[in-house]
């Protein structure tokens, strides 16, 4: 039952010691050094290559947010396709791969797709063996570009978007649009059966004659 009225609390274990359990984070400064230490580590011992992976730009789901790009999880296997890179390959020179992933317009597709290309167009694939190259090698003369340590650029987002006023919004069909969806469902479901029972009628009255 529940306790009504100012009545006696049973069982109340205020004594807690709590102050042992208590979680600070005097440490914070030192650790954010700690993290810079390990990115700069983990970048030299990835160099050349860069430290993260490029991924597609993608639409936020939901009506609110779908007018914004962000990156994506990785690239879809026929955006790959189209830009003619084995999906086998793609991870091994830095193409994240969503094998789940779907393509829902043609835009975002081709948008992909020359993101691919422009990145592949960029590549540098250095040999793991200087005196045995392979075809899909970096030829001799063109691996001293200049490579870059992150992938990640901010994304532009879209724009030409603008507010419509409520009086450019089309106005309402008469007695709601749910009653005129409900209209039209029933119209469609009923259509077979009132034509049948239009032609039973016109037979019965070629009978009668």
């Amino acid at each position: 039952m529940a306790i009504k009225h100012n009545q006696q609390l049973p069982h109340n274990h205020f004594r807690k010691d709590w102050q042992r359990r208590v979680r600070v984070h005097f440490d914070q400064p030192g650790k954010k050094a700690s993290r810079r230490v390990a990115r700069r580590a983990k970048a030299a011992a990835v160099a050349p290559r860069p430290v993260d992976k490029l991924r597609p730009v993608v639409r936020c789901p939901s009506l609110k947010y779908n007018r914004r790009v962000r990156t994506g999880r990785g690239f879809s296997l026929a955006e790959l396709k189209a830009a003619g890179i084995p999906r086998l390959y793609a991870p091994t020179v830095g193409i994240a791969v969503d094998h789940r992933r779907a393509n829902l317009s043609e835009e975002g597709l081709a948008a992909n797709v020359q993101r691919l290309k422009d990145y592949k167009a960029r590549l540098i694939v250095f040999p793991r063996k200087s005196n045995k190259p392979k075809k899909a090698d970096t030829p001799k003369d063109q691996q001293k570009a200049e490579t870059t340590q992150k992938l990640a650029a901010p994304l532009a987002q879209a724009s030409g978007f603008s507010e419509i006023k409520k009086s450019d919004i089309p106005k309402a069909p008469e007695g709601g649009a749910y009653r005129t969806l409900r209209n039209a469902r029933s119209e469609a479901r009923y259509a077979g059966a009132r034509e049948k029972r239009l032609r039973d009628k016109a037979e019965a009255e070629q009978a009668k004659k």
